[in-house]
């Protein structure tokens, strides 16, 4: 039986007077994963904020295991969703685990007088494990490599045990060999967690995980298609999303995009007018 996760109606986000999402509306059920697709300024991470409890809408409902942006404490709220940001700061210089632990208080570092307790500290190395960041779980931040930081991000985020994962570009800054081994886990991760519903933003269909199930593209804030992946990611529908002709296709569960050289020719030289 599926379970609603995530609830969005009609929302809407205007920013110093431009809309930046218009009329969208999405809904997350259990063991779902969501892939947000779109061209820069599309309005891919405005709505994944709203869907992190960072920002409210200009208009319409979020709402995220049932409590709704706007009639609940976000920090709560906050508490019930794993945000991955690769933007994420640590100032000291904390190990693997110390970030880790961070996640249980929601603080980007370690509270003073706080300790895990034995519980949290045995998730925590379960996490670090899952993440394969068990050889290095006493490395301080400063020294891991982007890939390293990524999975780091990712256990942190899992700590509380939530029931929503978001993901914002987890792969930025990747080389080849990181990027395919951060994916590798998030299948994993998925595979070991079937209750777990996640949402996550890019610009690259190369970089979406195999276990992706559903997919929204997003054009200038509005949504252009949205449903089951293999029904929108398509040559047609990501070419208009994107506004350029690409053939899609997908191998052992994932996508690659190649230029469609005969609509492009046609693309660029648009027939006259008669």
């Amino acid at each position: 039986m599926s379970e609603r996760i995530l609830t969005v109606s009609d929302v809407s986000f205007v920013r110093q007077g431009r809309a930046i999402l218009s009329g969208i509306s999405l809904g997350v059920d259990r063991g779902q994963h969501w892939a947000l697709i779109g061209a820069n300024g599309a309005g891919k991470s405005t709505l994944l904020s709203l869907l992190g409890a960072v920002q409210h809408p200009t208009g319409g409902v979020v709402e995220v295991l049932g409590r709704r942006l706007g009639r609940v404490d976000l920090r709560e709220l906050r508490s019930l969703i794993g945000h991955v940001n690769p933007r994420h700061e640590v100032r000291s210089p904390l190990t693997v685990r110390d970030v880790v632990a961070t996640g249980f208080t929601g603080t980007p570092e370690l509270m003073m007088r706080w300790e895990p307790s034995d519980s949290e500290r045995v998730r925590i190395d379960e996490l670090v494990e899952l993440m394969g960041m068990t050889d290095r779980r006493d490395a301080r931040w400063q020294t891991l490599s982007q890939g390293e930081r990524g999975r780091t991000l990712i256990a942190r985020a899992l700590a509380p045990d939530p029931r929503l994962l978001l993901l914002d570009e987890p792969t930025t800054g990747l080389d080849i060999a990181a990027r395919e081994q951060l994916l590798d886990r998030v299948d994993e991760l998925r595979a070991r967690h079937p209750d777990l519903a996640s949402v996550l933003v890019t610009h690259h269909l190369e970089e979406l995980p195999a276990s992706t199930t559903h997919a929204m593209l997003l054009r200038d804030g509005r949504v252009l298609a949205q449903g089951e992946a293999d029904e929108v990611l398509t040559g047609p529908l990501v070419s208009e999303a994107l506004d350029y002709p690409l053939k899609i296709t997908r191998a052992d569960g994932r996508w690659a995009v190649r230029t469609d050289r005969s609509a492009a020719r046609a693309w660029a030289d648009p027939p006259l007018a008669g």
